[in-house]
């Protein structure tokens, strides 16, 4: 019988491909990073552990959040635009939606070559919270932006283009941060908060829309998504802003879908026009050059 010996650099080839699969799976999986390592200012004396409870749809809502963090889906090195995006759930500050408001939304945009960061902020109107959106959850969501432009190099990222996205109660806090901002604080002792608060553009889907918001030919670009069918403060509050924001001299983009309420984000079972809005999104960031490559 004439038996084939072994052939060991062919198997040292496949063990070699079978390793760095691994690794490829390794990196790509989404890493969590606490905006505050060693505790976030007003949250000294939390110690409750976090609490998830599952749908009967299977989606994840989270509550119960004292450690402000981001989980990261970054794209691949080689192909990021550079462009990324904090991405802020909704649950009316009481809850937060991760999954049609959260990751489904960021491993779209990772897939198409733009980071992502779901952001995990303190709950202003959970039970017994003793936090508020002005003193907590804003600064949650402006220290996500710093952080970011903190490890841009690290993580692919164009400091320059570093945007919000929110969704219902998370919509509010993107238009906050769009129009609160500061330049960091130089010389600070913590780096990240040497950075700009500023986010390059706003993305509000069905949001909570801010009182009294002080806008201005600076105000960031803007892309606007609501339902007819939302309730009157956001299916007529969204089209007021657009103007507002046109009126002020900002550039936005708004789409109002027929026959749709609140919350659709992003789901598999959505259909329709509707569910086309994230590459509606992804369009408008390539017409206003974030998704150029340097």
């Amino acid at each position: 019988m004439n038996m084939r010996r072994p052939n060991y650099i062919e198997f040292a080839f496949v063990l070699l491909l079978l390793l760095m699969t691994s690794l490829r799976v390794t990196a790509a999986e989404p890493q969590v990073i606490y905006l505050w390592p060693n505790g976030a200012p007003g949250s000294e004396a939390k110690t409750a552990e976090e609490a998830v409870r599952v749908t009967e749809g299977g989606e994840h809502v989270v509550s119960s959040v004292h450690r402000p963090s981001v989980t990261a889906y970054l794209p691949s090195q080689s192909t990021a635009t550079g462009a990324a995006v904090i991405i802020a759930p909704g649950g009316g500050h009481r809850e937060l939606w991760m999954d049609h408001e959260g990751a489904n939304v960021a491993k779209w945009l990772s897939d198409h070559n733009v980071a992502a960061f779901v952001l995990k902020y303190r709950l202003a109107r959970e039970k017994d919270s003793t936090y508020t959106i002005q003193e907590h959850s804003l600064p949650d969501t402006q220290r996500a932006i710093r952080l970011v432009r903190n490890r841009a190099s690290e993580w692919g990222v164009d400091p320059e283009r570093v945007g919000v996205m929110g969704f219902s109660a998370g919509g509010e806090l993107a238009a906050l941060a769009s129009v609160g901002h500061d330049a960091g604080v130089e010389g600070a002792t913590d780096t990240i908060e040497r950075q700009s608060s500023r986010p390059a553009f706003q993305v509000l889907v069905y949001p909570a829309i801010p009182r009294d918001m002080q806008l201005s030919k600076e105000t960031p670009p803007a892309f606007l998504v609501c339902g007819e069918n939302d309730r009157q403060n956001i299916s007529q509050g969204l089209p007021e802003l657009y103007l507002a924001l046109k009126r002020a001299g900002a550039s936005a983009e708004l789409h109002v879908y027929a026959a749709v309420g609140h919350g659709f984000g992003m789901r598999d079972r959505n259909r329709g026009a509707a569910s086309g809005w994230i590459a509606r999104f992804h369009d408008w960031l390539d017409a206003r050059g974030f998704l150029k490559r340097k």
